[in-house]
C-alpha cells in the first residue's frame, strides 16, 4: 500500500539525503540537516526520481533527498496540496488561487493536464482513487466536495458531492488503495470535529458513517489496513474505527498535537506543541497506551503549519521537519521504536601516573534502565593508541556507575563508556580525558649565550636522561630573521651517551632547540641555546704616501690637506648601517671626535671621506662596528672592527 499520512507529512522524508526508499539502512545516529524551502503547504515524495515536491509561496521546488535545489514550478497561486500518482508518473497540485488542479509528469516537470474546478471553487484538499480525483473546496461553509472524473475525455468536474452533510471548513480528504471503496472527509476547523465516511464504490459519494469527534483537526493518517484512522485533534491523538467512527484507541501525549503518522507495521508517531519543552516527537506502538520513545527534536515549540511528519516506506525511520527561529531542519530518526539514551563520563581533570583515579557518570533514558545493566569501557594512552579494553562495567542504582582506573601511561588519557543498547533503547557512547601526569626528564644543549666568528661550524650536542622507551630527539636551528625559516637539522635516537649532536654553521645569530617528544612516562620537553655570531668587517684607508710605525704601531701617513678615505666591507644585511668612530691623539690620551652611522650598499661596502686637519702632526685613529641593534637590525652579534691608524704630515 501507498503510506500516506497527509501530503507534506511524507514527503517530509525525502529531504534527508542518505535515505533510501529501497532498503533498510544500517542503524545510526539520528542526524538533523538544514533545509530552506520557504512556507510549506504540502510535501510528496517521488521515489523514482529520488526526490520531492513541496507547496508553498505559489511556487512547487522540485528538491533532491540531500536537501539541494532541483528546480521550481512558479506561478501557481496559492498552491496547496499535492497528489502522487500510485505509479509515480504524474504530480497533481490543487492551485487554491487558480481555481484548478494541474497535472505534471515527473519525469519532465512539464505540465500535462488541467482541470478548472469553477470560479471561485478554490480547490485546496485532493485525494487519488482509481480513475477519480477528488478534492475538498470552498471557505468556510460555502465548503464541499467534488470529483474529477479522470477516464472521461475531456476529464469530467462535478461539484456538490458532499451529501447530507454541510462542511463548516473545507474538506481533507484521505483515501487509500487498501479500501478503495472508502474516502474518508474531516471537517477540521469547527469544534464539533465531524468525520465523513463516504462510500465511493459508484463513484458517486454516499455518507456511509459520519460522527462528532471533538474537532480542530490538524493532521490524520489512515491506518495500514485503511479500516481505521489516527486524527490529531486539539487535545488529542485519538484512533477511529472506520466502520462505525468508534473511537478504538487514545495514544497520550503533552500537549496539543500538531502531527501524525502511522507506519506499514501500525506503529504512530505524533508531534505536538510541547509548550513545556520537554519532548515533541512521540512514538507508539500500534495500539499501546504509552509511548515507545519520545525525543525533544525541535529544541522549542513546533510551529511548522504544514504537515511535517512521515515514515520512511519501510516504517525503518521517522522524519520530522522543525523550524525553530526560522532555522528549518529535516531530523531523521534512525531507530524511532527505541528510548533515546544520554551516558554521561565524568574524569576528573588529572591524575598521576599509576595512581588510582575514579570515572563516573550517569546512563538515562526515558524508559529506565535496570541496576546490572553492562557497560563496555576502553581505555585510550600512549600505550594503547588504539584503546584497550577495561572490561564491562555494570549500572548502579538510578543510572549511576563508576569505575576506578590506575592509568599506567601519562599524558592524556580517555575513557570510552558504551552502552550497546537493547529492543527498547539506543546505543550510546561518550567519553572524557584526564591528564595524567608524567616525570620531567633531564635534557640539555650546549653552546648557550655563546659567540662565535662569522661562519664558524659549531657543533652543538643534546644530551638527553632517563626515559622509558622513546630515545629520539630533534635538534632544530631559527637563525634570526624573518626570511629564514626555522629548520630542522637532525633527528635520531641518542647514542649510548645520551648524546646526539648536530653542526651549525653561524652565520647568523641563531637559536637552537632539541626537542624530546615524550613517552608513556616521561613528558616531553624542548630546551633551547642561543649562539651569537659576528659579522665580517673589513676596513682599509687610501690616499696615503707611505706607511711606518709610531711606537710598536703601524701609521697610514697623510699630507696635510689630503683627505683620508676609508673603505669597509661588512656582512650585509637588509638596512644595516656600520657606525664608524673616529678619535684624535692628545696628551697621552685618545679622544673621541666623532661617532656616526653609514648605510652599507651593495655586497656590504662603504667609502667615508674622512678629510683633513690642515696642520701637520695629528695622529687619528678610526675603526667600523657593527651594533646590535643600533645598526638597524638585530641578526648579528655586536662586533667591532679593527683600528686603522693614520698621521698627517707637512
Amino acid at each position: 500500500m501507498r503510506i500516506r499520512t497527509l501530503p507534506a507529512a511524507v514527503a517530509t522524508a525525502a529531504l534527508f539525503g542518505s535515505v533510501a526508499l529501497t532498503a533498510a539502512q544500517p542503524a545510526a545516529a539520528d542526524t538533523s540537516v538544514p533545509i530552506n524551502v520557504g512556507t510549506v503547504n504540502d510535501t510528496v515524495v517521488d521515489g523514482a526520481h529520488q526526490r520531492l515536491y513541496i507547496s508553498g509561496d505559489n511556487t512547487i521546488s522540485v528538491v533532491g533527498y540531500n536537501g539541494e535545489a532541483l528546480s521550481k514550478i512558479t506561478g501557481l497561486p496559492q498552491v496547496s496540496d499535492l497528489q502522487l500518482s500510485p505509479d509515480g508518473g504524474t504530480l497533481y497540485a490543487a492551485v487554491t488561487g487558480a481555481d484548478k488542479i494541474l497535472a505534471y509528469d515527473t519525469a519532465t516537470l512539464t505540465k500535462t493536464a488541467e482541470y478548472p474546478t469553477g470560479q471561485g471553487t478554490q480547490p485546496r484538499w485532493i485525494a487519488l482513487t482509481e480513475g477519480r480525483l477528488w478534492f475538498g473546496y470552498g471557505d468556510q461553509w460555502n465548503s464541499g466536495l467534488g470529483r474529477v472524473d479522470l477516464s472521461t475525455t475531456p476529464a469530467a468536474v462535478t461539484l456538490d458531492l458532499a451529501g447530507d452533510h454541510d462542511f463548516g471548513t473545507t474538506p481533507r480528504l484521505f483515501a487509500d488503495p487498501a479500501n478503495p471503496t472508502t474516502l474518508v472527509a474531516l471537517d477540521p476547523g469547527i469544534s464539533s470535529g465531524p468525520i465523513i465516511v463516504y462510500d465511493i464504490s459508484s463513484g458517486t459519494p454516499v455518507i456511509r458513517v459520519a460522527a462528532d469527534e471533538g474537532g480542530f483537526y490538524h493532521d490524520g493518517a489512515l491506518a495500514p489496513d485503511a479500516q481505521s484512522i489516527v486524527v490529531a485533534g486539539s487535545s488529542a491523538v485519538d484512533e477511529f474505527r472506520l466502520s462505525d467512527l468508534k473511537k478504538v484507541h487514545t495514544y497520550p501525549v503533552n500537549d496539543e498535537p500538531e502531527t501524525v503518522s502511522v507506519a506499514p507495521d501500525g506503529t504512530v508517531a505524533a508531534t505536538t506543541l510541547d509548550t513545556a519543552n520537554t519532548g515533541d516527537t512521540y512514538v507508539f506502538p500500534g495500539g499501546a497506551d504509552a509511548p515507545a520513545s519520545v525525543r525533544n527534536l525541535s529544541g522549542s515549540w513546533m510551529p511548522w503549519g504544514g504537515h511535517s511528519t512521515a515514515w520512511s516506506s519501510d516504517g525503518a525511520k521517522l522524519f520530522v521537519l522543525t523550524e525553530t527561529y526560522g532555522s528549518q531542519q529535516l531530523q531523521t530518526v534512525t531507530e524511532p521504536r527505541k528510548y533515546v539514551t544520554k551516558l554521561t563520563v565524568d574524569a576528573p581533570a588529572t591524575g598521576t601516573r599509576g595512581k588510582t583515579l575514579t570515572v563516573k557518570g550517569t546512563l538515562t533514558s526515558g524508559q529506565k534502565l535496570p541496576a546490572g545493566t553492562r557497560l563496555n569501557v576502553v581505555r585510550t594512552d600512549l600505550l594503547s593508541p588504539s584503546g584497550t579494553s577495561l572490561g564491562a562495567k555494570t549500572l548502579g542504582a538510578n543510572g549511576a556507575w563508576s569505575f576506578t582506573d590506575a592509568p599506567p601511561a601519562g599524558s592524556s588519557v580517555r575513557y570510552t563508556v558504551t552502552y550497546a543498547g537493547d529492543a527498547a533503547h539506543t546505543a550510546v557512547s561518550a567519553s572524557d580525558s584526564v591528564t595524567v601526569s608524567r616525570t620531567m626528564p633531564d635534557l640539555t644543549l650546549t653552546n648557550d649565550k655563546k659567540s662565535y666568528d662569522y661562519g664558524k661550524n659549531v657543533v652543538f650536542t643534546a644530551h638527553l636522561g632517563t626515559t622509558y622507551s622513546n630515545r629520539t630527539v630533534e635538534i632544530w636551528a631559527d637563525p634570526y630573521g624573518g626570511d629564514r625559516p626555522n629548520k630542522l637539522l637532525k633527528t635520531g635516537k641518542t647514542d649510548s651517551h645520551g648524546n646526539l649532536s648536530a653542526t651549525v654553521n653561524l652565520s647568523r645569530d641563531t637559536a637552537v632547540t632539541a626537542v624530546f617528544k615524550g613517552d608513556a612516562r616521561y613528558a616531553g620537553r624542548t630546551v633551547k641555546s642561543t649562539a651569537y655570531a659576528r659579522v665580517q668587517t673589513v676596513s682599509s684607508l687610501s690616499k696615503y704616501y707611505r706607511t711606518g710605525t709610531i711606537g710598536s704601531t703601524r701609521y697610514r701617513y697623510y699630507h696635510k690637506n689630503t683627505d683620508a678615505v676609508l673603505t669597509t666591507t661588512m656582512t650585509y644585511y637588509w638596512g644595516r648601517k656600520e657606525r664608524l668612530d673616529l678619535q684624535v691623539y692628545s696628551g697621552g690620551q685618545w679622544y673621541t671626535t666623532d661617532s656616526e652611522y653609514f648605510s652599507l650598499g651593495a655586497g656590504g661596502r662603504c667609502v667615508v671621506n674622512l678629510g683633513h686637519p690642515g696642520t701637520s702632526g695629528v695622529r687619528a685613529r678610526v675603526r667600523t662596528s657593527y651594533i646590535d641593534p643600533s645598526s638597524g637590525d638585530y641578526v648579528n652579534a655586536t662586533t667591532y672592527g679593527a683600528w686603522n691608524y693614520f698621521y698627517f704630515t707637512s
